[in-house]
């Protein structure tokens, strides 16, 4: 069966966070697969939350590679919001970017499940084009 592991960037247990992904206190790491079924496989802490970005501001380079560094093991990262990053996630990364439009995480994963299809094309180009980034 066909499965995609999806990093959600929340705030607290039931909700994603409404700020920058990079701010995130902790990822819920998900298995979503093709049937509709989801497990949860861990809370990860996010290490570079407190990463203190210099003159850029949001969107610095530097966190954006501390970020996905954690998350070199995801195929999907999933955001209520996201920030100028979103565009090196999409361009340098082999991760696909998901807006939820929901910061409830029931309804977040539902929404991953609706787009599962979708998603795993978007994976499979992204994974036969760019490797994934560096730690």
């Amino acid at each position: 069966m066909r499965c995609l592991k999806v990093a959600f960037g929340m705030e607290d247990d039931e909700h994603l966070i409404d700020a920058h992904y990079g701010d995130s206190e902790f990822f819920a790491i998900y298995e979503v697969c093709e049937d509709g079924s989801f497990k949860l496989l861990e809370k990860r802490p996010n290490r570079a939350r407190d990463f203190e970005e210099h003159d850029e501001g949001h969107g610095d380079p530097r966190k954006f590679k501390a970020v996905v560094s954690q998350l070199l093991d995801v195929d999907v990262l999933a955001a209520f919001r996201m920030g100028p990053n979103f565009l090196r996630i999409r361009d340098k990364t082999n991760k696909v970017a998901f807006f939820t439009r929901t910061r409830d995480l029931k309804t977040a994963l539902q929404r991953v499940v609706a787009n599962f299809e979708e998603l795993w094309e978007q994976v499979q180009a992204k994974k036969a084009k760019k490797p994934s980034i560096e730690e």
